[in-house]
């Protein structure tokens, strides 16, 4: 049997980009239960030797997913900006987390099979692959969660369970 390119790139694929996706997905969702386990007032307030508040880090994150997505399917160099335009609201961050939720799946949609091993510098600075950079996006989020985690527990809440996405 004679081997095409997308037969070998299929016999060599181990997840698919939907897979991946709602891989993704299980800890945006995640992610979520923890900034609502948080008090209002400690989202944006609570800080453990020197990290920044769960707030603060919620906002890098969202600063990161859609517009590095939005980077990768319109090929343009967007600047990395943070910003945390929350006005001290939790509903508010929820909203914002939401709406990102959506929008990352429908520039999801937008990147083919074939973009996935294409070489990338985005935000003009990183360095790497399409799927290597949402491998980061996601590492991020779990890392940053981890964080929310000991805040969680210094608050003596018990944060969700980590494998239930």
């Amino acid at each position: 049997m004679e081997k095409t390119a997308a037969t070998q790139q299929t016999m060599e694929q181990v997840i698919t980009s939907t897979q991946l996706l709602d891989h993704w997905q299980g800890h945006r969702r995640l992610t979520r239960r923890v900034i609502e386990a948080f008090p209002e007032k400690e989202l944006f307030e609570h800080q453990i030797g020197g990290m920044r508040s769960f707030s603060e880090m919620v906002a890098e994150l969202l600063a990161i997913a859609v517009p590095g997505l939005e980077e990768i399917v319109s090929k343009k160099t967007v600047e990395f900006r943070e910003k945390s335009d929350f006005g001290h609201s939790k509903n508010k961050v929820l909203e914002l987390w939401d709406e990102s939720t959506e929008k990352i799946d429908m520039l999801w949609s937008q990147i083919g099979l074939e973009r996935f091993q294409e070489y990338i510098k985005l935000f003009g600075q990183y360095e790497g692959t399409v799927q290597s950079s949402i491998f980061y996006f996601i590492d991020n989020e779990i890392h940053h969660r981890g964080q929310a985690y000991v805040y969680l527990r210094s608050l003596n809440i018990e944060p969700p369970f980590f494998y239930e996405r």
